[in-house]
C-alpha cells in the first residue's frame, strides 16, 4: 500500500492523478500543510466501513466466552500501610 501526499492546489490541478493514487492507496491532502482530507478507492472505503462494530457487537463475538476476563491478582507482599 502506497501512501500519496498532495497539496490542495495539486489535487485541483490535477484530479485525475489523485484518482489513480488512490488505487494503490490513501490519498492525504493538505491544506495548508496540514493533513485536511483522505481520498480512497471504493474497495478501501467499504473495507473501513464494514470493520466498525459497536461494543455490543464486540461482546458478542464468537469465542470470547474462552477469554479470562479475571486475571490472577499479584502479590506484592506490601500492606496498604506500607503504600501509605
Amino acid at each position: 500500500m502506497t501512501i500519496t501526499t498532495l497539496t490542495s492546489r495539486e489535487f485541483n490541478q490535477n484530479p485525475s492523478e489523485a484518482k489513480r493514487a488512490a488505487a494503490s492507496g490513501p490519498v492525504i491532502i493538505t491544506d495548508r500543510g496540514r493533513p485536511a482530507h483522505v481520498l480512497l478507492d471504493i474497495k478501501a472505503y467499504e473495507k473501513l466501513s464494514k470493520e466498525r462494530r459497536n461494543l455490543l457487537d464486540s461482546l458478542s463475538m464468537k469465542g470470547l466466552s474462552e477469554i479470562n476476563l479475571d486475571p490472577p491478582r499479584m502479590n506484592l507482599g506490601l500492606s496498604l500501610d506500607e503504600l501509605c
